[in-house]
């Protein structure tokens, strides 16, 4: 494609976000995994922070430790196993929260998927996100091509409860980068809005926002279901908010988005509905948001045909260069040079 034929916002290339670094290659959240994804051409390398017991942020990509790592075979944390409820579902697990970063440190991440390589589990460490900043900037003097970074708030509402100050590191964590601004190669993301809102209002950061956008399946039909916990920003249902996602993509949504964020991060059936056995017309949420200057990163695309649509089962290029078409401003991906080759 011609650049200047891109129906991005900008007019640019749309970017390639590194989904949890190169996950369907190596370990999620892992410097390894980041590095890869940057060899790879990743414009951005994605991180789920949450906190440490002793207020530290690391990626990962719930506060559950069980599913990305090695921490059920560590005899000397088995009675850490706790049940705590996450946006209103109760989990029995090992929490992020109840350990420190010492810690963590002496556990190691693995693959989270079975049908996905497992020889690099139990070898690499859980990251601190100011490791991740180091490396992105280290990366970006290196290639000589700026490296962003797109950190993801998980669970602000479960953290805040805890009395862990999610928000607030961050943006500490950014201010001590220098990156605590609109110029910066950060994008700040989360599934809930009350967080994005306060770092607009409370602490008066220009820092680019994107508010996710999520849902539970799609119908025969091809419409979107929406049941909790992924049917509304869990700070809504706290606050007895009744809108849903699906609201927030009204033209009422989005001029309230508008109002606190940067752009939408919306799950691909948002943009393109399907289904089971075919594609169907496209939405009109990245022209309905674009013309409230609203950037649109969809999620998240993969490699595997169980994840793409029907139209594209055995051609994931082929589906990047249709949401391409689309003008798609972003990419969330777990393979970065199938992303980057089919721009």
């Amino acid at each position: 494609m011609n650049p200047l034929s891109y129906k991005t916002l900008d007019g640019k290339a749309p970017l390639v976000i590194a989904h949890r670094g190169a996950s369907g290659l190596l370990p999620e959240h892992t410097l390894e995994s980041y590095q890869r994804a940057i060899d790879d051409g990743a414009d951005f390398i994605e991180q789920d922070l949450v906190l440490t017991k002793d207020q530290v942020l690391v990626c990962r990509h719930e506060p559950m430790l069980s599913g990305t790592t090695n921490v059920a075979d560590l005899p000397q944390f088995a009675n850490r196993k706790t049940t705590k409820t996450v946006d209103g579902v109760a989990y029995n697990d090992w929490f992020v929260s109840d350990f420190t970063l010492a810690e963590l440190r002496t556990i190691k991440a693995r693959q989270a998927l079975a049908d996905r390589p497992q020889q690099f589990n139990g070898l690499y460490d859980i990251p601190t996100f100011q490791e991740v900043i180091d490396l992105a900037k280290a990366q970006t003097r290196a290639k000589g091509r700026t490296i962003g970074i797109y950190p993801e708030t998980k669970h602000p509402t479960f953290h805040e409860a805890l009395g862990l100050p999610l928000t607030s590191k961050l943006l500490e964590a950014l201010d001590a980068a220098g990156w605590n601004n609109r110029a910066a190669p950060v994008f700040v993301q989360s599934f809930e809005v009350a967080n994005l809102r306060a770092i607009r209002t409370q602490y008066q950061s220009t820092v680019k926002t994107v508010q996710l956008l999520d849902a539970t399946d799609v119908d025969a039909s091809g419409n979107l279901t929406l049941v909790a916990p992924a049917a509304q920003p869990y700070d809504f249902v706290v606050a007895g908010d009744q809108r849903t996602f699906l609201d927030l993509t009204t033209d009422a949504g989005l001029d309230f988005v508008k109002t606190y964020a940067t752009g939408i991060g919306p799950w691909k059936p948002y943009i393109q509905p399907y289904t089971p056995t075919a594609k169907l017309p496209p939405t009109t949420l990245i022209k309905r948001a674009h013309q409230r200057g609203l950037l649109v990163h969809a999620f998240t695309f993969r490699n595997e045909p169980r994840y793409l649509l029907p139209a594209y089962q055995n051609n994931p290029t082929a589906e990047y260069k249709h949401f391409y078409d689309l003008g798609l401003d972003g990419v969330f991906s777990d393979y970065t040079a199938t992303a980057v080759a089919a721009r």
